[in-house]
């Protein structure tokens, strides 16, 4: 049984330039207790120091994408969401010159969590309601020149639809 092509809509294209950032690894970094309840609870920090800065570029694009904060002018998307996001990230200087690799290193990055530091930017910078509402994703990465939609230097391009009935 094959599931029909959902019809999808363009709504919205997103330009990040800056070096993605994977988010989701966590390190322990001791307990606090908490000031309402007084409970004492372990405190957990991202890993990696470059997820704030990708998501802050993704939260400024996105609101340059939608006209700034004028949520009016442009309502954060809801309903079923698509995205296709092309992440270009670094070319490793050993890797080869004069033909196409992939960026299969771990400097590049884990896809869904490169994907999931995206999302939660694209939220705060008003663009979807929640990321929840985003149900299917198409996802690359590729290194500059090295795909069509790839970019000249370390970014995303991300296109949001949106989809018609499942019916």
């Amino acid at each position: 049984m094959t599931t029909p092509l959902l019809e999808r809509h363009h709504r919205l294209t997103i330009v990040v330039h800056g070096r993605p950032a994977p988010q989701g690894s966590k390190k322990y970094a001791g307990h606090r207790r908490n000031a309402a309840s007084g409970r004492m609870s372990a405190v957990l920090v991202e890993q990696s120091k470059r997820v704030k800065p990708w998501r802050a570029l993704v939260t400024a694009a996105t609101q340059r994408a939608i006209g700034g904060n004028a949520a009016i002018a442009f309502p954060p998307l809801d309903g079923p969401l698509e995205a296709d996001i092309v992440f270009t990230v670094l070319k490793p200087t050993s890797a080869p010159k004069r033909r196409r690799t992939w960026p299969t290193t771990r400097h590049s990055g884990d896809v869904d969590k490169l994907i999931r530091s995206t999302f939660d930017g694209i939220a705060d910078g008003g663009g979807v309601v929640d990321d929840s509402r985003i149900i299917r994703v198409t996802a690359t990465k590729t290194f500059p020149g090295e795909h069509p939609d790839a970019l000249d230097q370390p970014g995303a391009i991300i296109r949001l639809y949106t989809l018609g009935d499942p019916s």
